[in-house]
């Protein structure tokens, strides 16, 4: 006769003695990979669970897929430090927990001052089994019409107020940098109108100049 399955309670926080931090449903963890070559999975903690003596501890996750670890791989537009929400979901040993981290809106994520290495952004929700992202769509900035990265400097048209990679305009990063004013081909004839039509527009250079996120 089988034994009876041994009763399991679901856990308010757990904490991890080798890293020294409480988990709790609800926060991001990076966890050990199964090769050491890998760099370390991201997970979002759905449950905690303990035996009945409060051993044996096992997190219910839901795992986040770096862009490599998609069907379509990683494209131009994919920020070193994004991350999909997949509908993957796993029992791990709390024991591979490495360490927490923030999985950032998008938004959030472009206002950090400094990134730190663990912190994290997503965008999307991906399925697993048909490569489907949620969004679909999303805004295309620059001549190249692609989503925007974080990582990459671009500079804002003042006239039709788009985005453009300097590389599509002809233009090297520091001469991007060192811009005063920017109108792009569509609007640099109206733009030159406005310019030469401003008294104070040498003296106060409002170009905006988006440039990667700094790491600490």
């Amino acid at each position: 006769m089988a034994k009876p399955k041994a009763a399991r309670r679901t856990l308010d926080s757990y904490t991890v003695k080798h890293i020294n931090k409480t988990v709790r449903a609800g926060d991001c963890v990076l966890m050990r990979p199964s090769d050491s070559g890998k760099p370390s999975y991201v997970a979002k903690i759905e449950r905690i669970e303990a035996d009945s003596r409060g051993s044996n501890v096992k997190v219910h996750v839901r795992w986040y897929y770096r862009p490599e670890e998609s069907i379509g791989g990683r494209r131009q537009f994919h920020g070193s430090k994004e991350v999909f929400l997949s509908d993957h979901h796993d029992v791990q040993s709390a024991d591979t927990i490495e360490a927490k981290c923030t999985v950032h809106t998008f938004k959030s994520y472009t206002k950090l001052d400094a990134v730190g290495n663990d912190d994290f952004f997503c965008r999307f929700e991906y399925n697993s089994s048909t490569g489907a992202f949620n969004p679909d769509r999303v805004a295309v900035y620059c001549k190249c019409e692609m989503p925007y990265n974080p990582d990459d400097l671009m500079v804002q048209c003042e006239g039709c107020s788009d985005w453009f990679h300097p590389a599509c305009i002809d233009m090297n990063a520091e001469e991007a940098k060192r811009l005063d004013h920017f109108f792009c081909e569509g609007c640099s004839s109206e733009g030159q109108k406005k310019l030469q039509n401003s008294h104070t527009a040498s003296k106060h250079p409002d170009t905006k100049v988006d440039t990667k996120r700094r790491r600490r």
